[in-house]
């Protein structure tokens, strides 16, 4: 193992780098411009100039673990694969029904997404298994032929889905499909349900099978092509990717399932701020990731992150555990503008890394949520180290168009557009939080990314936090959680079960599981120790939807807890979803579920004294509100000792962030050099 992992995050403006030594646990941090048009050439240069510049030599490099936006970027522009999709007679159409729930429910003019597959190349076949898995209509050689020529005469595929009802409780007719079309046409690329989503609800299985089909040649290219230059430069590197419910996973089974890292930046930010906040002793927080073009919130209660079982992306369902984030279009480069109501909006449109905020001097000219920190001073005049240049002039011309339709001051505007991007911040965090039976004066509030600590007191004031955690490395904190990940997999399987009944059937179910996850971590070549997690979908017999309740989790053998264990966490867990629950309901069991992982060799992260002396290395005008600007001192974050307190108002400037400290509240550098911010409500 070498000496060094290395983890990779890229972003919609910046692709940032953080790198730690096994031996000691001294990192080094690094960032770049994204490059959009191909987010490869950002990793490898980026890489090379951190290796460089930090002296590290590249045969040193042990692990590299990426977080990648390609699968979503593919999803969002809907630039990924032709695919045919293979179903049961009768259901080619089931993908553009869907659940018949309008995209938003009081706009009649916007449609659902089209489905990724066109109607024409949606090719039925005669086969049927019931809800037992029993095979009630064979699917003969005649129809895999008949399918199989089909696909054939429309060359435009490049990636076929097989969707057959009850393949997860029996999977041969998709088996023998796939095998046949691999057969035949060994270059496309093949997606069966029953390995991407074995769970019932068959528009969810479908809808992710064809996400998973739509993405792959993309995905895999993509991913085939960093690995090997990756390893031309760092040629002992393991490469890992991130996926969504907060994992590593191997290269290979990434181009398998591109499905999985959907959201697979965002999610290593929550893993970074669990590890965060662990240093801090913190536990439960409601992390506020602001980068350039999005902002990501999650709740992380006692140390673990919220998990979700689906979600939409881009109009399109994926029913898959996933890291619990909300996330709205309310960035730095985010742009303003008047409504067709003569009303001022803030995103989603974003300027992006290229041209970027107008600020940048890069050619952008409209107005961003950048531009009117910068005309309030609340943005120092150089970013990423002083790799970034900062024109206050270029920033009140862009806000310019928004000043003469208003008629109002250049910095009314600013504040203007600050509050309402706060507000859409505010809107998410109550998503996760409020939404979820959470109340979020019960958290502190942690913002990472690029912007995040110049928006979150005034975020956190709204939402009636009193406190607020900033890590030492709050820019590259989703670059810092992939090298503290460990490799990850799940398991699920359909049973449907009486609680209060027999356990055998679940008994029999979970042994299952365990003997794929025990192969899983026979096959896995690095870690050490392994722990299993087991969750069951439960809900009341009647419902439509479950709950994912934990019940058990054990680094040797896992065993399920009796019946009144596991009525008792389900009680607990639809006390805090709805506020109630029903001891005398009878309750049943949908789903069983594993999550194993395995522990990756790591370093405890060496945090180097701040050099100090603790004074402003300057003073600027910060407007904080429309009465005038205030002179506020400006501090670099890495000479503030530990114990130092900071009287707001202040602005903490550091390398990958910047935090505003408002005149109602201050901060004090912990132990662990984390910065604490108390807001004063008097």
């Amino acid at each position: 193992m070498g000496e060094w992992i290395v983890g990779c995050d890229v972003g919609g403006t910046f692709t940032d780098f953080c790198a730690r030594r096994l031996g000691t646990g001294s990192a080094v941090l690094h960032k770049r411009p994204s490059t959009p048009a191909d987010p490869a050439q950002a990793v490898l240069l980026g890489l090379q100039e951190m290796l460089s510049l930090h002296g590290i030599e590249p045969e040193s490099v042990g692990r590299f673990a990426h977080g990648t936006t390609v699968a979503t970027n593919a999803l969002l522009q809907r630039k990924g694969a032709k695919i045919a999709m293979v179903t049961t007679k009768g259901f080619r159409d089931l993908v553009e029904i869907g659940r018949q729930v309008r995209p938003l429910i009081y706009d009649l003019q916007t449609d659902a997404s089209a489905p990724l597959a066109d109607r024409y190349l949606r090719f039925e076949v005669s086969e049927r298994t019931n809800s037992a898995g029993s095979v009630e209509l064979e699917l003969t050689q005649e129809e895999i032929d008949r399918v199989v020529n089909e696909i054939g005469r429309h060359p435009e595929i490049n990636s076929v889905a097989i969707c057959l009802l009850f393949s997860f409780l029996n999977s041969t007719h998709e088996d023998r499909l796939a095998a046949a079309i691999r057969r035949s046409y060994p270059n496309l690329f093949v997606s069966t349900s029953y390995e991407v989503q074995p769970e019932f609800r068959e528009y969810e299985r479908f809808s992710t099978t064809l996400v998973n089909a739509f993405l792959q040649p993309e995905v895999s290219k993509y991913m085939d092509r960093l690995r090997a230059e990756v390893n031309g430069i760092a040629p002992n590197a393991e490469f890992g990717i991130f996926q969504s419910s907060g994992g590593l996973m191997s290269v290979m089974r990434a181009s398998q399932l591109p499905v999985r890292t959907a959201l697979s930046g965002p999610a290593a930010g929550a893993v970074g701020a669990a590890a965060s906040g662990a240093r801090s002793s913190i536990r439960n927080v409601i992390t506020l990731d602001i980068g350039g073009t999005s902002s990501d919130v999650c709740l992380i209660r006692d140390g673990r992150t919220a998990l979700a079982a689906a979600r939409d992306i881009s109009g399109f369902r994926i029913r898959l555990p996933m890291v619990e984030i909300h996330t709205v279009g309310a960035g730095g480069g985010s742009i303003a503008r008047l409504g067709a109501d003569r009303l001022m909006k803030v995103g989603p449109e974003s300027a992006g890394a290229i041209p970027g905020p107008a600020c940048y001097g890069h050619g952008g000219k409209l107005p961003t949520v950048s531009d009117a920190n910068v005309v309030l001073g609340r943005l120092p005049t150089d970013l990423a180290g002083g790799g970034l240049k900062i024109d206050r002039g270029l920033a009140i011309e862009a806000l310019q168009p928004l000043v003469i339709e208003l008629g109002i001051s250049v910095e009314k505007v600013a504040l203007g557009i600050i509050g309402i991007v706060n507000s859409n911040m505010v809107r998410a965090i109550r998503a996760v939080s409020v939404e979820k039976g959470h109340d979020p004066r019960k958290f502190m509030l942690m913002p990472f990314g690029g912007a995040g600590g110049l928006h979150a007191a005034e975020v956190a004031r709204a939402l009636g936090m009193k406190r607020i955690v900033i890590p030492i490395s709050p820019g590259i904190l989703c670059a810092e959680g992939l090298i503290v990940a460990d490799l990850q997999e799940d398991f699920v399987v359909n049973c449907l079960t009486r609680l209060g009944g027999p356990m055998n059937k679940l008994a029999l179910a979970l042994d299952g599981l365990v003997r794929e996850a025990r192969e899983w971590l026979d096959y896995q070549a690095s870690g050490t120790d392994s722990q299993m997690v087991v969750s069951l979908d439960m809900r009341y017999v009647g419902q439509n939807y479950e709950l994912q309740v934990e019940v058990a989790r054990s680094y040797d053998t896992v065993e399920l807890p009796d019946v009144e264990a596991l009525k008792t966490a389900f009680f607990a867990d639809y006390s805090r979803s709805y506020g109630h629950h029903d001891e005398q309901a009878p309750i049943e069991i949908v789903s069983v579920r594993l999550r194993v992982t395995k522990k990756l060799l790591q370093a405890s992260a060496d945090i180097a004294d701040p050099r100090g002396p603790a004074k402003p290395s300057g003073a600027v005008d910060v407007w904080l509100t429309e009465e005038g600007p205030v002179e506020t001192p400006v501090y670099q974050r890495e000479t503030l000792p530990r114990g130092t307190v900071v009287e707001g108002p202040a602005i903490i400037s550091q390398f990958d962030s910047t935090t505003f400290v408002p005149s109602w509240a201050s901060a004090v550098v912990d132990d662990s050099c984390n910065l604490l911010m108390e807001l004063s409500y008097d």
